[in-house]
């Protein structure tokens, strides 16, 4: 499982020119899942997320999670993070799960945010969608477990 976490002032989301989902500061966290992932990952990601802390405090020390800011989430499914490519001019998409296991795991990883105290909301699994934000730091992590 591989998340690219974007500390954001702000975030939206939006599918055939309509929002679907915005956040104000928060983390816009893009997510793929690989073939070999499962629930104990996605747990394990969602809990390493909501206390990662990648937040300000009052001394401009990142010493703040999400959970500590009272931030919130927007998730966006994102097979392309599990692109190979070593080989060719075209990305490989070989390590990435099988659409109805990643949308499954997808949606699990947003419930377990939730499930810990970070209010969430995400774009639509599969969909062409347009995602904004305003990277604040800039600070973007990736994470893989």
């Amino acid at each position: 499982m591989k998340a690219l976490l974007q500390r954001v002032s702000s975030g939206s989301v939006s599918v055939a020119d309509k929002s679907i989902a915005a956040i104000d500061k928060g983390l816009v966290i893009l997510v793929g899942i690989g073939h070999s992932d499962d629930a104990a990952q996605v747990q394990a990601m969602a809990e390493k997320i909501a206390t990662l802390r990648i937040f300000e405090d009052e001394a401009g020390k990142m010493n703040l999670s999400i959970l500590d800011i009272g931030g919130s989430a927007l998730v966006v499914s994102q097979f392309t993070l599990y692109a190979d490519t070593r080989k060719g001019r075209r990305p490989a998409f070989t390590d990435t799960a099988a659409p109805e296991i990643a949308s499954r795991l997808v949606d699990d990883f947003i419930k377990a945010l939730i499930g810990l105290g970070v209010p969430t909301c995400a774009g639509v699994f599969g969909a062409h969608m347009q995602v904004s934000l305003i990277n604040d730091g800039p600070v973007t992590i990736l994470l893989e477990l």
